[in-house]
């Protein structure tokens, strides 16, 4: 098995169509949500993610089949004075699942991150996701807090329909 980990070009026609068709593989799964992605989502998800500055993806291949996806924002540590990158998105497309993609894609941002001067990687997973539990885990992360006594962070959201 022949893997190759990338940065993706949101100007690469084969990008613009990859990067969509793995989203949607992750959107409708029960971990995503389990709905497909708006047809409007999957025509201007990479023209959107190219107009901002911040934004990067991390593709692997498998045999040059587009086979795991990791979306990445830079945000800014006001505590730090110093940029974090947040992951937004993991996908491990199911039939690629169990050989390490995951970890690869990770030190790819990990890597980027550390060229960035970033202090930290962020990212949020569900709370009965084992599964990505155990690969977060197995990289390195951890529940966030700073002083046990306040307990970890959670993660909010407030819709804007």
């Amino acid at each position: 098995m022949n893997i190759k980990i990338i940065q993706a070009d949101y100007l690469s026609e084969k990008h613009q169509q990859e990067i969509p068709e793995m989203l949607d593989h992750y959107a409708s799964d029960p971990m995503g949500g389990g709905q497909a992605l708006a047809e409007h989502v999957k025509q201007s998800l990479v023209t959107e993610l190219a107009k901002r500055p911040h934004a990067f993806s991390i593709i692997s291949y498998v045999d040059g089949v587009a086979a795991g996806l990791i979306n990445c924002f830079e945000v800014f540590s006001t505590f730090q004075c110093k940029p974090i990158i947040n992951i937004h998105d993991v996908v491990v497309l199911s039939a690629y699942r169990g050989h390490g993609l995951s970890q690869k894609m990770l030190e790819k941002v990990e890597q980027l991150a550390r060229e960035k001067g970033c202090c930290k990687i962020t990212l949020e997973v569900l709370s009965k996701n084992e599964i990505a539990k155990s690969a977060y885990h197995k990289f390195g992360f951890t529940g966030y807090e700073l002083d046990p006594e306040a307990g970890t962070a959670q993660f909010w959201e407030k819709p804007l329909h």
